[in-house]
């Protein structure tokens, strides 16, 4: 995977128990910049955090609570991303989206990257 410049980063904050028609937002999502070819997300669960309303959210009982933070990360270049921009923030009815600029260092792909010798 090799992004060229200028790359961005999106962040997408919402809340485990949001959804999106019949599944989980989170889900939802993570299926719409896939079939927009973005080249890489990941989903992040949080242990707590709080938005707008100002109201905490924590893991309960057992580690368990209802509406539990998570994060989306996707990274691609700006235009990429900027282009899936209106299919995602409809879907998100409560929740903050942001983008970032971002400069890829690395992918860990070695076809692409020159291993460094060990002294």
């Amino acid at each position: 995977m090799r992004i060229p410049p200028p790359q961005k980063v999106l962040l997408v904050f919402i809340d485990l128990t949001d959804t999106w028609k019949d599944r989980k937002l989170f889900e939802a999502i993570v299926a719409v910049l896939e079939r927009n070819h973005i080249e890489g997300a990941t989903v992040m669960s949080g242990i707590m955090g709080y938005g707008v309303h100002r109201q905490i959210h924590r893991k309960g009982l057992f580690g368990i609570s209802d509406e539990k933070p998570v994060t989306i990360v996707a990274v691609d270049t700006e235009e990429k991303i900027r282009a899936v921009l209106p299919k995602i923030v409809p879907m998100v009815k409560e929740g903050l989206i942001m983008l970032q600029d971002a400069e890829v260092i690395s992918t860990g792909l070695r076809d692409h990257v020159e291993k460094p010798s060990i002294l």
